[in-house]
């Protein structure tokens, strides 16, 4: 890649640091939360829910926004709300305040992330598209290395409101490397904005969210969550039957006709829903089961994403070795085993033990997010490109979003059977055999991919001597 490429390669990841160190410092921080708040911290997965499900509803706009405004100036607009929102998360003095202030921090979040790629997309080559992806993912990845860690730390010898504060110099850095090296981009089409669309959409996902999250609390919410999952399901249907009349609909479902899109999207949802659940369980199983402090919990979770780090150097080679189907397929299975072992994990087993198990997990989902986030664009023109960077980011949000809810609803499940007030061990273990099962159910939608999907992207065609589609673009 050229050095401009690279250096907004880095204000993507810049967006990226804040959303993985705000999540994944969060869950190392949930117990000392519901302390101050007098909530068990397993209730406060709706802290963690309520902004990802913000993201994926606003998502679904990112495209056309940018498209009308301009990717700059998008993308500096939609930092500074996500700043200011971390500011007041942590001045809340209530979990409701809490959970209003990530609503507000995922709409920054959800112009934020996929606006920034839409700009990489848009100034990289497809040939280069897998080294974009790892020049943005490394630096990405540095927030969940640090975030655990830094949580405890934070947690143990300062206050709870410093994980949310500590976006702040980052989100600064990021406006200001935009500012220099972001062109602003505006889409030569300017479609009329879909806002039946999204209001369809809108209800649709967040009835169904909100109201899978009420449906087993009927002894506090009543009947409320049946109503909304009912309100979400009917405004589903009608967004299908809209989208397949609208001109130019907030969610293109057309995109799905290609197949290297449609195996990236359902395919890598059922793996996010596993992978979302992962932030969410551990920290409350090594400090909640397991009895460790927040600092000692951060030192062990980290190991995952040291091991995510160090797949992205071996990421480009491994897919122009194998190619997307074998790499997707096999990396499904091997990451399920890896969440499947957390459920051997014990008070008595030594932190060495977790930290390499943990290690090796981050390793294989940390090629399988490559691979996706790759291939979901990798058959689709320039056009096409705004509507299907907010229609996976939705997707990736929701599904991740899913995950936390699954995993919650697990371990509430499995204590309830057990007779127990809070989560205990084995339950915890329930819930990471139930995740190891979803993120294998992934596999079967990698295997209808044809053997030579996304070679123009992965090089894999001309690895292996087959002939390779040259790149339909000529970037620089």
């Amino acid at each position: 890649m050229l050095p401009r490429q690279r250096l907004v390669a880095l204000v993507v990841a810049c967006a990226l640091f804040m959303q993985t160190l705000d999540s994944t410092i969060l869950g190392t921080a949930l117990p000392a939360i519901g302390k101050s708040f007098s909530i068990d911290p397993v209730r406060l997965h709706l802290a963690m829910t309520s902004y990802l499900i913000a993201l994926a509803v606003f998502m679904p706009v990112s495209g056309w926004i940018a498209d009308r405004f301009g990717t700059r100036n998008v993308f500096r607009w939609a930092v500074a709300i996500f700043v200011l929102a971390s500011v007041g998360c942590g001045a809340a003095s209530s979990v409701a305040e809490l959970i209003f202030m990530r609503v507000v921090q995922g709409v920054g979040g959800a112009l934020m992330v996929p606006v920034a790629r839409l700009a990489l997309l848009r100034a990289v080559p497809k040939s280069q598209l897998v080294q974009a992806m790892t020049w943005v993912t490394v630096p990405a990845l540095i927030g969940p290395v640090v975030g655990p860690p830094l949580g405890g730390f934070l947690v143990t010898y300062a206050e709870w409101p410093w994980i949310f504060w500590i976006n702040v110099p980052v989100g600064l850095l990021g406006v200001g490397l935009a500012t220099l090296y972001f062109e602003d981009i505006r889409g030569k089409e300017k479609p009329p904005f879909d806002l039946k669309g999204f209001c369809l959409s809108a209800v649709a996902i967040s009835g169904l969210l909100f109201g899978s999250e009420l449906v087993p609390n009927t002894h506090i919410a009543g009947h409320t969550g049946h109503f909304l999952v009912a309100i979400g399901l009917l405004s589903g249907i009608a967004y299908v039957q809209h989208a397949n009349t609208a001109s130019a609909p907030i969610l293109d479902l057309s995109l799905l006709r290609i197949p290297t899109f449609r195996v990236s999207l359902f395919g890598g949802s059922f793996f996010r829903f596993g992978i979302g659940a992962i932030p969410f369980l551990l920290p409350l199983m090594l400090q909640q089961g397991f009895g460790k402090s927040a600092i000692n919990s951060g030192l062990i979770t980290f190991a995952a994403a040291a091991g995510a780090i160090s797949m992205k150097f071996a990421a480009p080679r491994i897919l122009a070795r194998a190619g997307f189907r074998n790499v997707l397929s096999l990396n499904a299975l091997l990451a399920a085993i890896s969440i499947a072992a957390c459920a051997a994990f014990s008070p008595q087993t030594p932190a060495a033990l977790m930290i390499a198990v943990l290690f090796i997990g981050g390793f294989f989902r940390s090629l399988q997010f490559t691979a996706l986030n790759s291939i979901a664009f990798a058959d689709l023109d320039d056009a096409e490109m705004s509507r299907a960077t907010g229609f996976t980011s939705m997707a990736q949000q929701l599904s991740l979003s899913i995950g936390v809810s699954l995993a919650a609803l697990t371990l509430s499940a499995a204590s309830m059977i057990r007779g127990n007030e809070g989560a205990g061990p084995q339950d915890y273990a329930i819930a990471f055999l139930v995740i190891a099962g979803i993120v294998l159910l992934s596999a079967i939608s990698f295997l209808t991919l044809d053997r030579g999907a996304g070679a123009s992207v992965s090089g894999h065609a001309a690895t292996v001597g087959g002939a390779s589609r040259p790149p339909s673009d000529t970037r620089a």
